[in-house]
């Protein structure tokens, strides 16, 4: 299966080239143009959780019966990127920055407290396991930054795209109780461990805050 990003990384689109037989499951509402034979199904993720994920309530799943191609375009502005899975590891990813995935890929979801909440970033994120690969976007430009063993990091979780699940986590207070009232920032995620982190270089609730 082959694909291009194409427009970024300000506008990015995805395409995605599929051979006959080939399907891809997509976020509801992503789709932005089909080339080609494609038979579409639509499946239901189930209330609830897209009740606590902030996901879509139902996914399209695309089969090419021909050569055909499959255009996506993310809510937002800004960048997309494809992480691919070979089964060794998994990838956490941040529910609304999920877009696609294909293969032998499973997910669920992972709760984050209430802590999570009060951080901006949602009750739930996904975790994708198996073989094959998930496309996720941002808002802004992706920065990728590899943490080596050792190494700790404090991130506002509302710019998390996704990271690997070898990285370790705990969600807390940022600051003193001045900080965490008045300076814009309340609670942030700790990573530790080895392993990939993406982030997006513009917080969404902005974006959506300002849609509204």
């Amino acid at each position: 299966m082959k694909h291009e990003i194409l427009y970024a990384p300000a506008y990015s689109v995805l395409k995605i080239n599929l051979e006959p037989g080939e399907s891809i499951e997509a976020e509801a509402g992503a789709l932005m143009m089909v080339e080609g034979d494609i038979e579409v199904k639509t499946k239901s993720r189930g209330f609830l959780r897209a009740l606590t994920t902030g996901e879509s309530l139902f996914v399209n799943i695309y089969r090419a019966r021909e050569s055909a191609s499959v255009w996506l375009a993310p809510p937002i502005p800004g960048d997309i990127r494809y992480i691919r899975l070979d089964g060794a590891k998994g990838v956490i990813v941040n529910d609304k920055c999920y877009l696609a995935s294909h293969g032998n890929v499973k997910h669920k979801v992972v709760w984050r407290g209430l802590r999570g909440v009060f951080g901006g970033g949602g009750l739930m994120w996904l975790h994708f396991t198996g073989v094959g690969g998930v496309w996720v976007n941002a808002y802004g430009s992706i920065i990728e930054r590899e943490i080596k063993p050792g190494e700790k990091l404090v991130v506002d979780n509302t710019h998390l795209v996704a990271m690997d699940d070898t990285l370790d986590y705990n969600i807390k207070k940022f600051g003193g109780l001045k900080t965490f009232f008045f300076g814009g920032e309340g609670f942030v995620f700790s990573v530790r461990g080895a392993g990939r982190l993406l982030l997006q270089s513009r917080n969404p609730a902005i974006w959506y805050t300002r849609r509204s």
